[in-house]
């Protein structure tokens, strides 16, 4: 760990990583540095709304909207293609929103009237008890997935990509980090060992499982086999923890319900059919979801090959 918290994995320390970047890194640090500095300095409804307008006009001219035109295309055809254009236009805004607000995660986290609670009460009793894998998806804005959970005491881990420029990295990791008490970790060939650490000693890991894993296991999705991630399935089933997939919904403006529901594990003499039910049934939930709120989900991802 380090001072933030955070497990940085098998990357090298962050004054060997700046030492590495090269100008163009630097180059690409500083402007986002910029746009942190405005974002941070507007007021939170201001950041999300103007970020969102800014995605919402500049994005749809880029090369990832071919993508997720295509994605929405083939997922709901029954759809109109002005009515699945609608629903990208308004996805990008989604993502702006989320992208301005991530320079105001403290505040979110800290801001228990923005974010409305809609649990079952089994749901609250076990995120009181702890020691549950949460899985989230790229909807609404997932980046206060665990902060909205604060109120129940629950202390979760988390897991993240890290990004291609290091400096960057350094820098969103710090403002993501505070939020894992139980720590953040980058993705690596032992994360595995060290999540399964942190649920034995009665905590909680909080991953995202909406996004293509080439080494995963094919499960339907949108009526097409995509290549997922197993992990969240294959660490609740052996660990004999609850899975709750859940999600946080853009309800107006920078703010939010959080809404959430158990996926069934199941616990036969087959591993691997038990993690590629438990999976399935993950992104059948997941489906779910988005079908009822398709303009909150990240349609650009690479998702089906």
């Amino acid at each position: 760990m380090d001072e933030r918290g955070t497990d940085r994995g098998t990357q090298a320390p962050a004054g060997s990583r700046r030492a590495q970047a090269g100008i163009l890194q630097w180059i690409e640090y500083a402007g986002f540095r910029v746009v942190a500095a405005v974002a941070s300095a507007l007021p939170l409804d201001v950041a999300s709304a103007v970020s969102g307008r800014i995605w919402r006009f500049v994005a749809p001219k880029l090369r990832r909207h071919v993508r997720a035109r295509a994605n929405i295309a083939a997922s709901l055809p029954e759809l109109s293609p002005e009515r699945r254009e609608a629903i990208l236009l308004d996805m990008w805004e989604n993502l702006g929103r989320t992208f301005g607000e991530a320079f105001h995660l403290p505040e979110l986290a800290a801001a228990r009237d923005r974010v409305a609670i809609d649990l079952s009460p089994e749901l609250e009793q076990l995120f009181r008890k702890g020691g549950v894998v949460l899985v989230s998806l790229h909807l609404g804005n997932w980046e206060i997935a665990v902060t909205s959970l604060a109120p129940y005491g629950l202390d979760a881990a988390g897991v993240y990509q890290s990004l291609k420029n290091p400096i960057v990295d350094d820098y969103v990791t710090a403002m993501r980090g505070p939020l894992y008490k139980a720590g953040l970790f980058s993705k690596g060939h032992d994360t595995v060992f060290k999540l399964m650490r942190v649920v034995r000693a009665g905590k909680s890991v909080a991953i995202l499982a909406d996004q293509r894993e080439h080494r995963g296991i094919s499960v339907p999705f949108f009526g097409r086999p995509a290549p997922s991630n197993p992990f969240p399935a294959i660490l609740a089933r052996s660990q004999k923890v609850p899975l709750v997939a859940g999600y946080v919904l853009r309800t107006q403006g920078a703010n939010f319900v959080v809404r959430g529901e158990i996926v069934e594990v199941p616990q036969t003499g087959d591993r691997e059919a038990d993690v590629a039910a438990a999976t399935a049934n993950l992104h059948a939930l997941f489906e779910r979801w988005i079908r009822q709120h398709p303009g909150q989900w990240m349609w650009g991802h690479r998702r089906w090959g």
